[in-house]
């Protein structure tokens, strides 16, 4: 039986932006795949591109390069029509569940707004599908008439998720949709997020800061730094043998209970590089203690093992 073509696959991908002082490398030359079903989790520092990548995949943000296929279909360059047709298939939920949702409708207008927009259905059915989507995430009947400001962060972000898969989308880029919220409520969204996604076979990308979240959702991790994908892999190998010195730096900073064996915490000396035209040398190298003048060199991501990359030439010394 042949493989099944996964449903995100992405190649050399960059987002630049222009600034008064050169080209803002957000996101450069980032390659991988995502098969169906899985949670791809993205972490890193607050300003590395997690984000800016998940919106440029789903064309809020266009590309400055590179290529993006949705099920094996090519649709870095989609315009019009056919961009509409592929954003049905691509959705987001975003971070601010407050921010992100129009405070003048109901919680049942928002949920319709997407139905309504793809013309695709009759009034009645519009009905019943907001209907099915609000029970789908847990909002009470007595809600729909509510407006955003009346809930709590974990209802609204309840909404989010209604609103995103309206269309029965494919793809999903859930950009940090759980920081916001109180310890309790993030667990109930992370376990509704895993439930809808065993129920309709969703694929997510799962942009995060927190460690300790990624790891609980996440069949592969992406671990990004400034723009680049410093080490990926399956997410048990990753906790279990990670490779990059800035992977080390996070894993060593997720608190722990045990007190018989406490981590060995890893501090980051030096100054972050600059994201604006950067050189072609490692991006981590002013502050890792492993750099040499090899690491001024360009770096490419290399596959160590099995599914386990590595950007970074001295992998092989220092593990």
């Amino acid at each position: 039986m042949a493989n099944q073509e996964p449903v995100i696959r992405i190649e050399g991908l960059k987002k630049y932006f222009s600034t008064a002082r050169g080209l803002l490398h957000a996101v450069d030359d980032v390659t991988f795949s995502i098969e169906k079903g899985k949670t791809l989790g993205v972490v890193g520092e607050s300003g590395c591109g997690k984000s800016t990548l998940g919106r440029t995949i789903i064309h809020l943000l266009e590309k400055t390069d590179g290529k993006i296929w949705l099920e094996g279909q090519d649709i870095s360059d989609v315009k019009g029509r056919e961009l509409r047709k592929a954003r049905e298939q691509m959705q987001i939920i975003f971070q601010d569940p407050y921010s992100s949702i129009d405070p003048r409708k109901t919680i049942e207008a928002t949920v319709r707004e997407p139905l309504v927009v793809s013309r695709k259905f009759k009034k009645n059915e519009i009905d019943d599908k907001a209907q099915e989507l609000m029970e789908l995430v847990g909002i009470d009947e007595r809600l729909r008439r509510s407006y955003p400001h009346e809930l709590d962060g974990g209802r609204r972000q309840r909404v989010g998720i209604a609103r995103a898969l309206a269309l029965n989308p494919k793809f999903v880029v859930c950009d940090e949709p759980v920081s916001a919220l109180d310890v309790s409520i993030q667990a109930q969204v992370l376990n509704l997020l895993k439930r809808l996604q065993m129920d309709r076979g969703l694929t997510y990308m799962f942009v995060t800061h927190d460690m300790s979240v990624v790891r609980h959702i996440s069949d592969d991790i992406c671990v990004m730094y400034l723009g680049q994908v410093v080490e990926k892999c399956p997410s048990k190998e990753l906790f279990k043998n990670p490779l990059h010195p800035y992977t080390k730096a996070l894993l060593s900073a997720i608190p722990s209970t045990d007190i018989d064996h406490p981590f060995q915490r890893e501090i980051l000396q030096g100054e972050l590089t600059s994201p604006i035209n950067p050189k072609p040398g490692c991006r981590f190298a002013a502050r890792c203690k492993y750099a040499t003048e090899d690491c001024q060199q360009p770096q490419v991501q290399e596959e160590v093992s099995p599914g386990h990359f590595v950007r970074c030439c001295r992998v092989g010394e220092i593990n």
